[in-house]
């Protein structure tokens, strides 16, 4: 009994030292602090390259540090990547082959603790995320089912409607047999025989007194006259103005977190405004200026990455899948009309919002001003003309002097051989 009990305690203890070395082997393992692991991440510009979610310039963090358990390979890649490359580590090969032979810039300086502390807070990080995409799966599955009423609501719904009109053609049918007897029996005399004799009556007698009178007549028509002269005036005088005009376009753009929030400057996108004729619309490799790595988990900026062909995975262009993006214009002129955006932009020194309206406000452009010949004129009488250091009137004075001189003017000294004036 003795021996029993004794194997029994050498059992307990085993286990219970079994039990000490697993729990220290994870907490070893979780022992980095995951806040001061994202001040790390940030600091030493791991953003740069890396999501925890998503594919960079380097792969996504996530997958690859919660799958594998190695953090001392780990820790040996963040240090110096290229030595496990030299050495053919077989996972470093992988991911060097993977990338197009890209070398991951080496962090000698980073401690073990900091490393730690940045794997911590990547495990964290990606676990809230795929924590996140589980509560989001029943929700837009219950949004799936709740999508609309069902066919026996509607066909409810469509019966109550039906009955609910017979019910009140039955009741009118009722009410005007009641009445037909109650007008009967105030036509009866008291004490008297039946007669069948009816009182007829005109249903048109009011319309026939109105139409006798000759002034309410009068005042009807001239009113009448009135109102469809003004009416038709105001159609005619705003044929093909578009103030208001607000496509759908083919990618939802808000110029008030881009000009607004994010102080993006318009020439910045439309260039050509402080240089030609046309404000011009920007070229999609503009956008990618940012959202090669800003957003690029947005719907909307895939439909970029659609049009240029862009995998965003391997970070390469098919052209073969490139497509133009069909945006609709809003600011229409009429073919005889010429506008030049750099004479107004740069010469001129007058400011988009004058003509296009606070854009900076707009989550979908609009046009503000009506483009009228009035609305253009107005603006041409009140506005102020800058002429200190302006080339352009500095060479109009310099002429008229010349003018009052009797010297001879030409063509050419007013502007005369500018391409512009011709070809637009």
């Amino acid at each position: 009994m003795r021996s029993i009990s004794l194997i029994f305690k050498q059992f307990s203890r085993s286990v219970l030292l079994l039990a000490c070395f697993t729990v220290w082997g994870i907490s070893a393992k979780a022992q980095g602090d995951a806040a001061k692991g994202e001040a790390v991440f940030k600091s030493a510009g791991c953003t740069g390259c890396h999501k925890i979610d998503a594919r960079m310039t380097g792969p996504a963090l996530g997958p690859i540090i919660s799958s594998d358990t190695d953090d001392k390979w780990l820790a040996s890649w963040i240090h110096n990547s290229s030595a496990l490359v030299a050495a053919k580590d077989p996972k470093a090969l992988k991911i060097f082959n993977e990338f197009s032979q890209s070398v991951m810039p080496a962090f000698p300086s980073l401690s073990d603790g900091d490393v730690a502390d940045i794997l911590a807070y990547v495990r964290a990080d990606w676990k809230k995320i795929q924590d996140d995409k589980a509560k989001a799966a029943p929700a837009a599955g219950a949004a799936a089912e709740d999508s609309g009423p069902s066919n026996l609501v509607v066909y409810a719904l469509i019966g109550v409607i039906v009955l609910a009109l017979i019910i009140i053609l039955i009741l009118n049918k009722v009410i005007a047999t009641l009445e037909r007897l109650l007008t009967g029996r105030r036509l009866l005399p008291a004490e008297t025989e039946v007669t069948e004799e009816t009182v007829a009556v005109d249903k048109y007698a009011t319309v026939k007194r109105v139409l006798k009178n000759k002034k309410l007549v009068f005042f009807i028509i001239f009113c009448g006259t009135l109102a469809m002269g003004s009416w038709t005036w105001v159609a005619l005088w705003n044929t093909n103005v578009h103030q208001g005009y607000q496509p759908v376009q083919p990618i939802k753009y808000s110029h008030e977190l881009h000009a607004g929030i994010m102080k993006i400057e318009c020439q910045y996108c439309h260039s050509g405004a402080f240089k030609s004729k046309n404000a011009s619309i920007p070229s999609l490799n503009v956008c990618m200026n940012c959202h090669k790595v800003v957003k690029t988990e947005s719907p909307e900026i895939h439909k970029i990455y659609d049009a240029l062909g862009y995998d965003p995975q391997t970070q390469k262009y098919d052209s073969l899948k490139a497509r133009p993006i069909q945006w609709i214009r809003i600011h229409n002129l009429p073919d005889f009309a010429y506008f030049n955006h750099s004479q107004h932009v740069k010469v001129g020194g007058i400011k988009c919002q004058q003509c296009h309206g606070p854009v900076e406000t707009m989550k979908e452009v609009y046009q503000y001003s009506p483009l009228t010949m009035k609305w253009c004129i107005q603006c041409h009488k009140r506005t102020d003309i800058n002429m200190k250091g302006n080339a352009y009137y500095e060479n109009m004075i310099a002429v008229h002097d010349l003018i009052k001189k009797g010297v001879k003017v030409t063509p050419a000294q007013l502007g005369g051989i500018e391409c512009g004036k011709c070809h637009y």
